[in-house]
């Protein structure tokens, strides 16, 4: 007998501004733009009644809703990031909790990814146990 894990990914991006106020970033303390590449992972064991993770339209819904308030946003003046670096690490754990939490009632999934490319040699991500 075999478990199947199964996972879905939908994608999308979204252009910030921010800086990273502290020496430790060098040339990134000043105010800067970037372009975020995203990927969001949902992640259940086996597949649902309708033999899906989760149906890719809901799933890009629920990215889309999560990105809306950061697309070309400064993250400097957002609440979600004060007193904190936004960081590509910070900000996708800040994606994740907040797809986490617009998930259906009884959606059945085991865990959501999200990973962000912050350029073609550097992404980071970040995995949230939803059980």
């Amino acid at each position: 007998m075999s478990t199947h894990i199964l996972r879905l990914t939908v994608d999308d991006h979204i252009m910030i501004a921010h800086s990273l106020q502290s020496p430790f970033f060098g040339p990134a303390q000043g105010l800067h733009g970037a372009t975020l590449s995203i990927h969001a992972t949902f992640e259940r064991v086996g597949l649902d009644d309708h033999g899906v993770v989760l149906d890719i339209g809901r799933a890009t819904g629920l990215l889309d809703e999560t990105l809306t308030p950061l697309r070309y946003a400064n993250l400097d003046e957002r609440p979600e990031f004060e007193g904190t670096f936004s960081t590509t690490e910070t900000i996708v754990e800040h994606i994740a909790e907040s797809l986490a939490a617009r998930l259906p009632e009884g959606h059945g999934l085991r865990a959501v990814e999200v990973e962000a490319e912050e350029h073609p040699r550097a992404r980071a991500g970040v995995r949230v146990e939803l059980v």
